[in-house]
């Protein structure tokens, strides 16, 4: 149960990323973010650690998706306080996403690592 709230925000945070890019129509961008909410669920330290750079780079995207936005707004002498504070919070709220898929990495790390048991003679 720890493990789905470790994920929730992961998962959460990547349905936004697809959502962005469907507006935007961009589908591989969709494509790709849901191809990185597949990856939590596959139980490998590999497919984590391309998780959480999918969702750092999701971070960035929305950095990127603000400036762009700003300025737009600036064009036409409009405030975009308000638009920086919800899409900082947004990219925040991804990037805290990120750093939670990588609790998971070490956990699959070690398991991965750990050598197998003998087989127990009865």
């Amino acid at each position: 149960m720890a493990t789905f709230f470790r994920l929730l925000p992961a998962a959460l945070a990547a349905l936004a990323l697809g959502a962005h890019f469907f507006r935007a129509r961009l589908l591989p961008g969709v494509a790709v973010a849901l191809a990185l909410l597949a990856l939590l669920f596959v139980p490998r330290a590999w497919a984590a650690r391309a998780a959480q750079v999918g969702l750092a780079l999701g971070a960035l995207e929305w950095l990127r998706t603000a400036w762009a936005f700003a300025a737009v707004r600036r064009a036409h002498g409009a405030l975009s306080l308000r638009l920086w504070l919800i899409l900082g919070a947004v990219a925040a709220f991804t990037a805290l996403a990120a750093w939670l898929v990588g609790a998971r990495i070490r956990r699959l790390a070690a398991r991965e690592a750990a050598p197998l048991a003998p087989p127990r003679a009865d």
